[in-house]
């Protein structure tokens, strides 16, 4: 792989992990809701999926998910009805009240680590448009009659790092806005509004198509 080759890939990758979808939207919620700190295990889920769906097309997986049309709708309903599924389970999140402050604070209550890893994890796993853009953006940048996996593991490296980055920074954004979400009317709002941007996302991937991602 020649340096401008990564360096391509480098801004592709940005642009990707930029782009509003549903671990942007995940990394805010959970920022929000518990802080940068507990929302790093969201994140590192996110990136275990994230590894997931890259090896799968780079092994060639992805392009035979895509060939089958009854495997791909299988992977991109379980990935709708898993995204509404969390997005319902933010709209009725509970929230409970530090009697410690000074004034009563609504206080988010964050599920274990182990839940919030598997929570980022599931969430890019099942994304049936992850697959579809690495099926159709990855094999440019993996050069042909040189080692496959060397190349994967550059290209995963590099697209992990700059999304780690990115999320925390989603995080961090929607962290410093806790102060404006104190009371519990503000904290039930919270929660309903990203679960209901979830449960849109959710809604929307019902409606990728296989057939234009196959020719893209």
């Amino acid at each position: 792989m020649s340096f401008t080759t990564w360096i391509t890939f480098v801004i592709a990758a940005t642009i990707i992990a930029i782009s509003p979808g549903s671990g942007a939207v995940l990394s805010m919620s959970h920022g929000l809701s518990y802080g940068v700190r507990k929302t790093s295990g969201t994140i590192l889920g996110l990136q275990a999926g994230l590894l997931l769906v890259l090896f799968i097309a780079g092994a060639g997986v992805g392009s035979l998910l895509l060939a089958s049309e009854i495997a791909f709708n299988v992977v991109k309903t379980v990935g709708a009805l898993y995204l509404i599924y969390l997005g319902l389970s933010q709209w009725r999140a509970r929230v409970s009240v530090d009697a410690d402050a000074p004034a009563a604070q609504a206080v988010a209550v964050a599920p274990s680590l182990r839940r919030r890893v598997l929570t980022g994890f599931l969430t890019n796993a099942t994304n049936p448009k992850g697959i579809i853009f690495m099926v159709a953006v990855l094999p440019q940048f993996i050069a042909r009659g040189a080692p496959v996996l060397p190349q994967l593991l550059i290209l995963a490296a590099t697209m992990c790092t700059i999304d780690l980055i990115v999320m925390h920074s989603y995080a961090f954004l929607a962290s410093s806005m806790q102060r404006f979400f104190r009371d519990p009317r503000a904290v039930r709002k919270q929660n309903r509004f990203f679960g209901g941007l979830l449960m849109a996302v959710g809604t929307a991937l019902f409606f990728v198509k296989r057939g234009a991602a196959a020719t893209a």
